[in-house]
C-alpha cells in the first residue's frame, strides 16, 4: 500500500494532535511543515520528526505531498485552501473553515474544479459515540427526533478568551455542524449573547441559540467561556438527542485526566481524541479510499449561515429564517 505524504501549513498547538494522528498511521508519513515563524517551525519539525519547508510554494510543489493540513489562523484558510487545490493536493482545513460564506464558496469552487477532496475539521462527528447516535437515528431506533441539545461550559481565562472572536463563532460553529449531522437542516434561528466583564474584551463569552429544524426538531445550543460546570452530572460539553423511542448522550466528562490541557483546567480526553479521529478518517477514508467526508464545505457554508443568523438575531432581536 502506498505511503501517503502529508504536510502541514501552520504549526500551532493544534498541529501537535494532528501530528500525533499522522505519525500513528502505518501508511502515512508527515513529510514536513511550513510555519510563518521559522524558529517555531523548526522546533515543531524537530518534535514531529519532519522537515521544514522554506515557503508555502515549496511545500505545495513537492510531488511527494499527497495532502495538506491547513492549520493556520482562520483568516488565511481560504487562500491556502485554494492554493493547495490548484496544486492538486487534498486538503484538511481546521475549523472555522473560513471567515465568510463568500470565502467558503470560493474554496468549494476551487476544490471542485481541481477534483480534490477538502474536509473541514468538524471533529465531534468523528467520535464513536456520535457515529453511534447517527446510526440509531438513521435506523429509526430513536423514532422521530424531537430535540437536540449541545451545551459547552468551560471557563477560559481572560488572557486566553481575548484571542478568540467570541463564543458564537468559536464554539457555536462546533454546535452547528454537529446539529446538522444529527438533527437535519435549520429553518429558523434565534440567539442571545452576554459578555461577563467586558473590561478586557467586548467579545461575548456566553451565548444561547434556539433553532427550529426543517423536519420539526427543536435544537438548543449553549456556549460559555465564563464558567465551568462542577454540579452533579455537569454540562461541561454534552450532546443529547431525544426521540420518541429513545435518546442518546455524549459527554466530555466520561473520560477525564486531572491535568491542565491548554485553556481547560482538566484534560477532557474526548477532545484530543476527536481531533486525531478526524485526521485519521481524512487520511484513511477520504484521501486513500476517495470517500466523501462526513461533513464537507457545503456543510461549512450552512454552518456559517447559522452563525451569521445568530449574529443578526442578537443585533436585531428577531427570529432569522434560513429557508
Amino acid at each position: 500500500m502506498k505511503t501517503l505524504g502529508i504536510a502541514f501549513i501552520g504549526a500551532g498547538d493544534i498541529a501537535d494532535l494532528h501530528a500525533e494522528a499522522v505519525n500513528a498511521l502505518p501508511d502515512a508519513t508527515l513529510l514536513g511543515l511550513w510555519n510563518r515563524t521559522l524558529e517555531k517551525g523548526r522546533a515543531k519539525a524537530k518534535q514531529f520528526g519532519c522537515k521544514v519547508y522554506p515557503s508555502v510554494d515549496a511545500l505545495l510543489s513537492d510531488p511527494k505531498v499527497d495532502a495538506v493540513f491547513v492549520l493556520t489562523n482562520m483568516e488565511t484558510h481560504c487562500d491556502y485552501t485554494v492554493r493547495a487545490a490548484e496544486a492538486g493536493k487534498h486538503i484538511l482545513v481546521e475549523k472555522p473553515a473560513a471567515a465568510s460564506i463568500a470565502e467558503l464558496s470560493k474554496m468549494n469552487a476551487a476544490v471542485k474544479k481541481a477534483s480534490v477532496q477538502c474536509m473541514p475539521v468538524h471533529n465531534y462527528i468523528y467520535e464513536p459515540g456520535i457515529e453511534r447516535a447517527k446510526s440509531m437515528i438513521e435506523t429509526g431506533k430513536l423514532g422521530s427526533v424531537t430535540q437536540f441539545y449541545m451545551m459547552y461550559n468551560i471557563h477560559h481565562a481572560d488572557n486566553i478568551r481575548v484571542r478568540y472572536p467570541g463564543v458564537i463563532r468559536q464554539i457555536l460553529t462546533h454546535h452547528s455542524y454537529t446539529m446538522l449531522y444529527l438533527a437535519g437542516k435549520p429553518k429558523t434561528v434565534s440567539c442571545f449573547k452576554q459578555t461577563v466583564d467586558d473590561s478586557l474584551a467586548p467579545q461575548e463569552n456566553v451565548a444561547m441559540a434556539t433553532v427550529q429544524m426543517q423536519n420539526g426538531t427543536l435544537s438548543h445550543l449553549c456556549a460559555s467561556f465564563a464558567n465551568d460546570d462542577h454540579a452533579g452530572d455537569p454540562w461541561t460539553c454534552i450532546i443529547k438527542v431525544m426521540g420518541t423511542k429513545g435518546s442518546t448522550r455524549y459527554s466530555y466528562r466520561d473520560f477525564v485526566i486531572n491535568q491542565r490541557n491548554g485553556a481547560h483546567s482538566q484534560t477532557y480526553q474526548n477532545y484530543p481524541e476527536s481531533i486525531k479521529n478526524a485526521a485519521a478518517h481524512f487520511i484513511n477514508r477520504v484521501v486513500r479510499l476517495g470517500e466523501a467526508p462526513l461533513s464537507d464545505l457545503e456543510d461549512a457554508i450552512t454552518c456559517q449561515k447559522i452563525i451569521e443568523a445568530c449574529e443578526l438575531s442578537v443585533e436585531k432581536g428577531i427570529h432569522v429564517p434560513l429557508v
